[in-house]
């Protein structure tokens, strides 16, 4: 087995039910972010522009907006009902990595950027719960319980 199969495995044996409520909260911050990007896509361009982070052009700037959006509702939606998690949680890391990193250091990573510590607080709740998975209140564990039965009547 490899690390990760080894990580999953261990996530899998030791989760705790109280991080199914994590789980589903941390999805809603997820699809709420998605909601919010779609909401304002010109903020969003224009944020873009204003700080020269991205040689982009206004095509390349609307993209990966939308990119972003499409990636935070469709993964938001998944990690709430528990459906592909660690997928979706996987997914998430690089866009809130990226949020920390370039979003946050042109407004100042400082003690007062409220923005910067939910998106490090999101980061480490994306890191817990790709280890312990999505738990028992999950569409995974359903559809793995009902393969288990399936197979047991055969």
């Amino acid at each position: 087995m490899n690390m990760v199969r080894k990580i999953e495995h261990w996530g899998d044996l030791h989760h705790p039910k109280w991080l199914d409520v994590v789980r589903i909260v941390l999805g809603l911050i997820i699809f709420g972010k998605g909601v919010v990007f779609i909401s304002n896509t010109a903020v969003q361009q224009d944020w873009i522009f204003h700080n020269n982070v991205f040689d982009f052009s206004g095509l390349m700037a609307m993209v990966l907006i939308h990119i972003i959006a499409f990636a935070h509702v469709i993964g938001g939606l998944l990690i709430i009902v528990g459906l592909l998690t660690r997928m979706a949680v996987v997914i998430q890391m690089p866009i809130v990595l990226g949020a920390i990193f370039f979003v946050n250091a042109t407004r100042g990573l400082t003690f007062l950027n409220t923005e910067l510590w939910l998106s490090i607080l999101v980061f480490l709740m994306l890191v817990v719960i790709w280890i312990v998975g999505s738990g028992s209140f999950s569409a995974d564990k359903w559809i793995n319980d009902s393969n288990a039965y399936r197979h047991k009547r055969t």
